[in-house]
């Protein structure tokens, strides 16, 4: 009974009342965006449903951040829906289950730990990106069904509830905590719209989300050699953007509550979320940032709240059809914009003149990546790769070398800095091989071999240096440098001093 408690994360210090309010909120706010998701890739509005209620509820239970909150999302549907249009929805649900078996995988082979490579310019960029889209993804709700914006008395009303949705959120804390702002806001919208009669979109507008349980169904397609070509890129991408979503709105869950998840158990449980949503006719997903700030914000820091969330999502789908058909696209509107205010790194902007230009280049371009292309695997890599380049060519010029010549005419040169591809230059201008004496000794207490390029230029140096006639003396090399010199054995041949009371720093 005991690990069943633990599994839940039911403790004295878990608030029952936040955590399943909070999960109600939450669940409001799944239903118009699993449509909208679903709409997207192409698919009924059930399919995203079931996705978010299958997703939710696995990952809730056995994810690695409690309080975070997973369901259908706008990256995995961006990336199904030519698969969608060109083979249809079983193929779908076979890329999906494809796709999990990929991120369970990953998981296993805790291959999480890479996302500390991930630097935090990149995190502000996705992040500030992130936030842009969703408060793009609302101005749709100003447009009526010809793609025109909403003019007159429909534009003034759908402004009226959304500012006082807005308000009521932003308020509300300020005089009592004691209820989740953002439920007393789409309540009190909704008995607003309701009782005055007021003519404004509601959910039941866009789709019915009136179903059943989700239907255990295997994917009707050949199993052959050429169907696992046809899905397994869309897999690979669906795994690979689900997972940086995931584990990034992780670090972002991590910040807001002051603890630490785990990556790795979270890939798992993505995974097998996403295959039980193959199998449950439902279109995937991954964590979903708005909905997780959603929830720490108005306080919940359990599994209970993810829990109930996707449950009540469920309730909604198969008993409260009617009733939240009529809830106000307003209410939910005001919502997901205060959500986007609030995920945006403000801060970010007053560090222009303080962050490296390198940083501020890399946040920027990242920005734009998530919100132009909406690819956030891209943006991620994009990032990634810049800052490495930049931290790179940085490294590069820190190459130094000390000179001097001891009493017994041995030329000493002292690395300082790391010897890798990107310094190799540097280091070779520092030798003065035609005027050097016999004996030279090249010191690295200050420095390390890191790279086969090092090496490389280690041979090219000695190699000037014995057409001569001179010997070469390496000393101080850590272990892993000599493991690699040994591994390069047939490149090089150099004496190699060791000092055997000198002690090597322990790598990171």
């Amino acid at each position: 009974m005991k690990k069943f408690i633990n599994l839940f994360d039911f403790s004295q210090k878990v608030n029952y009342k936040t955590e399943v309010l909070s999960g109600l909120t939450v669940a409001l706010a799944l239903v118009p965006e699993a449509i909208a998701f679903a709409l997207i890739a192409g698919l009924s509005p059930l399919t995203g449903l079931y996705a978010a209620f299958v997703m939710g509820l696995v990952t809730s239970v056995f994810g690695g951040r409690p309080g975070m909150i997973s369901g259908a999302t706008g990256a995995v549907a961006v990336v199904i829906v030519t698969l969608a249009k060109d083979y249809g929805v079983e193929y779908v649900f076979a890329t999906v289950i494809l796709a999990g078996i990929i991120q369970a995988t990953a998981g296993i082979l805790k291959l999480g730990k890479f996302m500390r490579l991930v630097p935090h310019p990149v995190i502000f960029g996705f992040v500030n990106g992130l936030a842009i889209i969703i408060f793009m993804s609302q101005l749709t709700q100003f447009k009526d069904a010809n793609g025109q914006w909403l003019t007159g008395d429909s534009l003034y009303v759908l402004l009226g509830l959304v500012f006082l949705t807005m308000l009521i959120i932003w308020g509300l804390p300020k005089w009592s905590k004691a209820l989740p702002a953002s439920l007393i806001a789409i309540l009190s919208i909704f008995a607003l719209v309701f009782f005055l009669d007021i003519d404004t979109r509601t959910i039941g507008d866009i789709a019915s989300i009136r179903g059943g349980f989700p239907p255990f169904h295997i994917p009707e397609i050949p199993w052959t050699l050429e169907t696992l070509g046809i899905i397994f890129p869309f897999a690979a991408i669906v795994a690979g953007v689900g997972l940086i979503e995931s584990l990034l709105t992780l670090n972002i869950v991590d910040e807001i509550t002051e603890t630490r998840g785990s990556g790795n158990k979270e890939a798992v449980a993505q995974g097998a979320a996403n295959i039980l949503s193959g199998v449950f006719s439902g279109m995937g997903g991954c964590a979903m940032i708005g909905q997780s700030l959603i929830n720490t914000s108005n306080g919940a820091r359990a599994r209970l709240s993810g829990i109930v969330a996707s449950v009540m999502l469920l309730v909604f789908i198969m008993f409260g059809a009617s009733f939240i058909e009529k809830m106000p696209m307003a209410a939910l509107t005001g919502l997901m914009i205060m959500v986007s205010i609030g995920t945006f790194e403000w801060a970010s902007l007053r560090t222009f003149n303080k962050m490296p230009k390198s940083d501020v280049l890399v946040m920027v371009l990242v920005t734009l990546v998530t919100i132009f292309l909406h690819n956030l695997a891209l943006a991620v890599l994009v990032g990634v790769v810049i800052s490495a380049l930049v931290f790179s060519w940085d490294n590069a010029k820190r190459i130094r070398a000390r000179k001097s010549v001891d009493e017994k005419g041995v030329k000493h040169y002292e690395i300082y800095g790391p010897l890798f591809f990107g310094s190799i230059t540097a280091f070779n201008e520092k030798f003065d091989v035609q005027n050097d004496p016999s004996d030279v000794v090249i010191d690295f207490k200050e420095s390390r071999v890191v790279d086969m390029s090092a090496i490389e230029a280690l041979n090219k140096i000695t190699e000037r240096y014995v057409r001569l006639g001179k010997k070469v003396h390496l000393k101080h090399l850590s272990a892993d440098c000599l493991a690699l010199l040994r591994n390069a054995d047939a490149l090089i041949e150099v004496n190699v001093m060791e000092d055997p009371t000198y002690k090597v720093v322990a790598d990171a």
